[in-house]
């Protein structure tokens, strides 16, 4: 199973509205190399939902629901289908995760305005620890 992280403005579409809604489609996204990590979703794969802005922090497990699709008419951009798992316990601050020093390799740290990036099993155990 791969683990991801999906950043999304809490004002545009965040966590709350996830869970309000059972799942969305995860598209609009613009940038090659995110686009090539959507890609690479397999359905079962999980993630967290990382509040950009003023939040800066991870606050939920989701599921990938659909592996990728295209989002649009030239096939050169993808989507996938997210469903919610459950909120984190307590949410992890980027404070919290740039202090912590076995995630500083953490794809989300070295390339930040990155919206969608790999998590690495272990970086991933880190993140459940941090999260409590």
């Amino acid at each position: 199973m791969g683990h991801w992280l999906l950043k999304s403005e809490p004002d545009s579409y965040g966590w709350d509205d996830l869970v309000r809604d059972g799942g969305t489609e995860w598209d609009g996204v613009r940038n090659n190399a995110a686009a090539g990590h959507l890609r690479a979703m397999a359905a079962g794969d999980e993630a967290l939902i990382y509040h950009s802005g003023k939040d800066k922090a991870a606050v939920g497990i989701a599921r990938i629901a659909r592996a990728a699709r295209a989002d649009g008419d030239d096939g050169r951009w993808v989507s996938v289908r997210v469903e919610p798992v459950r909120p984190l316990p307590r949410p992890v601050t980027l404070a919290a995760m740039k202090a912590e020093p076995a995630l500083a390799d953490m794809a989300m740290l070295r390339q930040s305005r990155l919206s969608v990036s790999p998590v690495t099993d272990a970086a991933w155990q880190v993140l459940m620890r941090l999260a409590g």
